[in-house]
């Protein structure tokens, strides 16, 4: 099957920063979470595949097809969800998807009416006095009523509570069983993508740290903590992103049964969340 979406060596260069060689590929049927901390690249990367800025180097293909060539036919079949509002919030929701419908071939009122129903999604109030919870969902409605087959989404539950995060995750989590449908999900809230991710990419200083299974991951790294007179016994070399502080040291492994022969039942071992991955995987770039 071929991939949904594929970048294969892109590169965009700014004063200061650059976005070095990024090469990843998502499935269909499949939530990719896209990590990193703020400026490693997530979002430049995310407006590459929009076409919102131009590539300098590599090449981007969606559905089979080079994003640049077929633009506006990739752009039929996307749905895009990010942090910063791209509404007209004077108007009403009904005003505004009435302007938006026309764009698309396949726009489905039916659709539309089961989502915004579904979201509690008023009609007739104007989008500048909904919440941000309701403006995402009313971005999410939008783009799954023409039938968008790949949803790209730049943070789309920073700053919302708990509650409509959950609830947002739990709808993701429906479209998902459209076994055609993929998502592109940035987000530096990695306990959201902990519940929902079947694949995890890590961006930092514009590179790609590693793109891989999140099930891949967890089964490859392990933490260990432990005192740190333990990291004079060779632990120090297996360790990934080591952690020293005056009580201890904590990091990642991957050689579980040689670290544990070292270690003689003196370490604890834990299994990682992704954000522990994350910071331990970073900080073994800068050491």
């Amino acid at each position: 099957m071929k991939p949904i979406l594929e970048l294969s060596n892109v590169s965009k260069r700014y004063p200061g920063f650059s976005l070095d060689k990024v090469s990843f590929s998502l499935e269909p049927g499949y939530i990719m979470g896209f990590i990193g901390p703020n400026g490693a690249g997530k979002t430049t990367t995310i407006k590459l595949i929009m076409n919102l800025i131009r590539r300098d180097e590599g090449e981007i293909r969606v559905f089979g097809l080079d994003s640049l060539q077929h633009e506006q036919e990739i752009k039929q079949r996307i749905g895009f969800v990010y942090d910063e509002g791209h509404f007209y919030e004077n108007l009403t929701a009904a005003e505004m998807t009435r302007l938006i419908a026309p764009i698309y071939r396949h726009w489905d009122w039916d659709f539309y009416e089961k989502y915004t129903r579904l979201f509690d999604l008023p009609a007739r109030k104007k989008l500048s006095a909904f919440s941000r919870g309701m403006k995402m969902k009313y971005a999410l409605a939008v783009a799954l009523s023409h039938r968008a087959e790949l949803l790209i989404m730049d943070e789309p539950t920073s700053g919302l509570d708990p509650v409509v995060r959950s609830e947002f995750l739990d709808i993701l989590r429906d479209v998902i069983q459209d076994e055609r449908c993929s998502v592109l999900l940035s987000s530096h809230i990695t306990s959201d993508l902990d519940q929902i991710a079947d694949y995890v990419t890590l961006i930092d200083g514009g590179r790609i740290v590693f793109s891989k299974s999140k099930e891949e991951l967890l089964e490859e790294y392990v933490l260990i903590k432990g005192e740190r007179s333990l990291l004079d016994s060779g632990l120090r070399d297996h360790i990934v992103g080591l952690k020293e502080s005056q009580f201890g040291f904590e990091g990642l492994i991957t050689a579980k049964e040689e670290v544990q022969r070292l270690a003689e039942g003196r370490a604890v071992f834990a299994r990682p969340n992704l954000e522990e991955i994350m910071l331990h995987c970073i900080r073994g770039k800068a050491q």
